[in-house]
């Protein structure tokens, strides 16, 4: 799944790049971006909620999702941060959900999607947001460092996205400075806590340590803060809730 993902944005690779200077020129037009890291770095657990329709694990999600009103709600709550998904084929996303999410509310917003270019980052910036996802499992270590280097001159935070103990090595030999273990198997999506329990030791010394997927209740979220994590991202148990502002507030400890 994740290669044909991953051959999805690359076949649309030419024509983003085919705009490369345009988008630039709007990416260095636009207002400061808003401070991710430090909104995870705040007291007690971050909340990074997640705005999806769909994903590839677990099919529709919430076909009626409307994005903006979906952030106010996790802001009401108490979220950090937003995260959306741009990708429109296998999670049903779109760059104008990310831009009705930016205009709803004032937390960072994460772009989660597939970076396999560098002219994706200075999109992101372009399409206003704050943050970028790169996936260490399909960078090399070259195009990490890269990528991050090109997020830092486009004002941009990075979550480095780790699945196994190598990764996590490669993401810190990179300099990310915000990394995330996904707890999500790529190959069986199988969820387990404990790959994210693992793999924290390893990460003394970064700064902002986020754990992600399989994390549905105040237990989960716990755990995760007691293995060493600053925040937890959080998408299909909010989705699905009645009562995103409430549920967040459950996770993060606050009644």
């Amino acid at each position: 799944m994740l290669d044909r993902i991953v051959a999805d944005v690359r076949a649309k690779l030419p024509a983003l790049q085919a705009r490369a200077d345009e988008v630039r020129a709007a990416a260095l037009n636009m207002a400061p971006a808003r401070d991710f890291e430090a909104a995870l770095a705040a007291d007690g657990l971050a909340v990074i909620s997640e705005i999806k329709r769909a994903s590839p694990s677990r099919g529709v999600l919430n076909p009626d999702l409307m994005p903006a009103a979906q952030a106010v709600r996790y802001e009401e709550g108490g979220a950090a941060a937003i995260s959306v998904l741009t990708e429109p084929k296998y999670f049903r996303g779109s760059e104008a959900d990310l831009r009705a999410v930016k205009a709803a509310i004032d937390l960072p917003v994460l772009r989660k999607d597939f970076t396999l270019d560098g002219i994706q980052i200075w999109e992101a910036r372009a399409m206003g947001a704050d943050a970028i996802l790169l996936i260490v499992a399909i960078l090399t270590p070259d195009e990490l460092r890269n990528f991050l280097d090109i997020a830092g001159q486009a004002g941009l935070a990075a979550l480095v996205e780790a699945h196994t103990e190598a990764e996590a090595i490669t993401a810190i030999e990179a300099g990310a400075r915000i990394v995330g273990v996904n707890n999500r198997d790529l190959t069986t999506f199988d969820v387990s806590l404990a790959t994210a329990e693992m793999i924290a030791p390893m990460l003394n010394g970064v700064a902002i340590r986020v754990a992600e997927s399989g994390i549905f209740t105040s237990d989960d979220a716990t755990r995760m803060r007691v293995a060493g994590y600053d925040a937890v991202l959080v998408g299909e148990s909010l989705v699905r809730s009645g009562d995103p502002a409430r549920a967040i507030r459950e996770l993060r400890g606050v009644t």
